[in-house]
């Protein structure tokens, strides 16, 4: 091994000496998750950004596997097969290699393989003060390796969650919405979509099988299209399944008797993905937003402003954090509290650390009830970089 490349190895372990010692003493039980993981839980979860980055393959009876793109979901796993139950409140920390392709951008990395530190919490009832103990953590680890000074961005899920929940249109719609939330371009385009007249079907076969198909009866909706597209010799093509289908027509057939979104919504909602501030600057912008509106989102407010008092009171100078209704990182499997450690003038290499909670991601991987859950990851190679040029 050249000696360039045995001292950098030597500088990342010493690295992770320091961040994984603080998570000890933190007691987060050290855990080693397989590199080698089922491709349809990553697939399913973790995001479009991410997912047409994954390494996906067969292996030799067909089974689709992938190498781990990152750490979260391989500790949830983890915890499943250690608590089939989904109720024991469990801390984990790791130190390892993820995978993913590049990205291709400019201020990317072309590292294929890359490590991560991180801490997981699962299965703790305090969401704002297990919000606040993840991130004090994550910070205390990033002193202990020396990491240069940087800037904290703060983003909240369960407010934008809260204030689909409010809005007078069709649960559907807000599923869209929520799950555009992540990619702007496809968000504001379903925005756009639905503030016109729904399209008529062209296919008068189709537009009668949809006018067939009920919300409330799915099963016989999917049997309805089953036979339907057995008839017409018509084969799944790439991850499309029959319930997307299915549900893709109950969907269309429903917004073709649903008046557009109003104005007043579509307003609502590009005012408040663009508020942003200091924390307590974009709380009581959010607050006059709504009040305005005649919203109520008071309760997701309320853990917005006590995980807030708590940061004060655990010395985290959260007030001189960017916090952005519309940020919400990269992967989809966030409902809540998100955070980044951040070197802006390093574009993405400066993404040195980062994290949320996730409560949903548990439940949507086999768990048999919902699990409070939050975790964050320390990217020990890029936080080399940014000690060697603060140097």
């Amino acid at each position: 091994m050249p000696a360039e490349t045995t001292a950098r190895f030597e500088a990342l372990e010493s690295q992770a000496a320091k961040i994984m010692s603080v998570f000890a003493r933190g007691r987060y039980e050290p855990v080693a998750p397989a590199l080698l993981q089922p491709a349809d839980v990553f697939l399913d979860c973790i995001g479009e950004e991410i997912r047409r980055r994954t390494y996906v393959f067969a292996d030799p009876d067909g089974v689709e596997l992938c190498l781990r793109p990152d750490l979260t979901i391989p500790s949830c796993r983890l915890y499943l097969e250690r608590n089939p139950d989904a109720n024991a409140e469990e801390r984990y920390s790791y130190n390892g290699p993820a995978f993913r392709y590049p990205n291709g951008t400019r201020d990317a990395s072309p590292a294929r393989e890359f490590r991560q530190a991180g801490i997981e919490c699962f299965g703790a009832p305090d969401r704002e003060a297990t919000d606040v103990e993840i991130l004090k953590l994550t910070l205390a680890a990033l002193s202990e390796a020396g990491a240069p000074p940087f800037r904290l961005h703060f983003g909240d899920l369960g407010l934008f969650s809260a204030l689909l929940a409010a809005l007078p249109i069709p649960q559907r719609w807000r599923d869209r919405l929520w799950n555009t939330f992540w990619r702007p371009k496809s968000f504001h385009a379903v925005v756009e979509r639905l503030t016109t007249p729904a399209a008529t079907f062209t296919d008068e076969a189709i537009a009668h099988l949809a006018d067939c198909l009920s919300p409330d009866d799915i099963a016989g909706a999917r049997e309805c299209v089953g036979r339907y597209l057995d008839k017409q010799g018509i084969e799944f093509i790439g991850a499309r399944t029959l319930d997307d289908i299915t549900q893709r027509l109950i969907g269309a057939a429903a917004d073709m008797h649903e008046r557009p979104l109003d104005n007043s919504v579509v307003t609502l909602l590009h005012d408040y993905l663009a508020i942003s501030g200091t924390p307590s600057q974009a709380i009581s912008a959010i607050e006059r937003l709504t009040h305005d509106a005649k919203l109520d989102i008071s309760a997701a407010i309320e853990a917005c402003r006590r995980r807030q008092a708590l940061l004060q009171e655990a010395d985290i100078p959260a007030e001189e954090a960017l916090f952005a209704t519309d940020f919400g990182r990269q992967f989809e499997y966030y409902t809540g509290f998100v955070f980044q450690a951040e070197l802006p003038e390093r574009g993405r290499a400066g993404r040195i650390a980062g994290g949320g909670r996730y409560d949903g991601l548990l439940s949507a991987i086999g768990a048999p009830t919902p699990v409070p859950a939050i975790g964050a990851a320390i990217h020990t190679e890029r936080l080399l970089a940014a000690r060697e040029a603060a140097a």
